[in-house]
């Protein structure tokens, strides 16, 4: 088995009397693409910034490529980098010029030639110059991607990386995907409502309800332990507090 690139133990987030996220515990392996999946308010989002070091958690650890986050978050965010539509770049600056920014905060060289190689992999370079708030949801999406790998990153984290595609378009990024990651051998954990993508990408999968990790497996393991044909009607069961062979405490059993 793949050694641990994330281990999550405990982590807990707390505002003032609501907790978000309730004492998860999970890992991912290297190499892998894990579906991080759940209704909204579930704690997705509050997970993943945690993860990237935006949050602080109530308590609980976080250890991404062998260092601690966020006590060693300058050791980790060099090699981890994030995309979410969600998420907008500044729209007055062109792409080249969003793409150049954030290439300067990565510390990377070679910044021209790197732009030139991904506008050219995610078909970019006819837009590279217009504003990027003049850009489609679809194009947009190809530029947060491209955001997103500047760094090469080792860790990617992705909070609905196709939100809002028309389908080509949406399978191409997940193709892309599948290639970087086997290309590299980058490990993914993507937070999606598209069950399809979920069951396409990802060798495993954690289930969130209201701040806890309920139920994890494979999405065969969840198919056949909920009896159903789709994994949809499986998020659907877990929404509505059907939890299949599930214990009944609203806790998964650790990965």
């Amino acid at each position: 088995m793949s050694h641990a690139v994330i281990k999550v133990d405990d982590l807990t987030k707390c505002f003032g009397a609501l907790v978000a996220v309730d004492r998860i515990s999970f890992t991912v392996p290297a190499g892998s693409v894990t579906g991080l999946l759940g209704g909204n308010g579930a704690g997705k989002t509050t997970t993943l910034s945690m993860l990237l070091g935006l949050s602080l958690p109530t308590s609980g650890v976080i250890e991404i490529l062998g260092h601690q986050m966020p006590r060693e978050r300058s050791r980790i965010l060099p090699r981890l980098n994030f995309s979410s539509p969600y998420v907008d770049l500044p729209h007055r600056l062109t792409v080249a010029e969003n793409l150049t920014v954030y290439a300067h905060l990565y510390g990377l060289s070679g910044i021209a030639a790197r732009i030139r190689d991904l506008a050219a992999e995610l078909d970019i370079n006819r837009f590279l110059t217009r504003p990027t708030g003049s850009l489609s949801a679809g194009q947009k999406s190809r530029v947060a991607l491209a955001k997103a790998l500047l760094n090469r990153p080792r860790v990617l984290l992705l909070d609905e990386p196709t939100a809002s595609l028309d389908p080509d378009t949406a399978d191409w990024v997940r193709t892309y995907l599948e290639r970087y990651r086997d290309e590299t051998g980058a490990t993914i954990l993507l937070a999606s409502h598209n069950m399809d993508e979920v069951q396409r990408l990802c060798a495993q999968v954690l289930v969130m309800r209201s701040g806890r990790v309920v139920t994890r497996g494979t999405p065969a393991d969840l198919l056949g332990r909920y009896g159903r044909d789709r994994l949809e009607d499986v998020f659907i069961d877990i929404a509505r507090d059907r939890d299949g062979n599930a214990d009944g405490t609203g806790r998964a059993d650790a990965a």
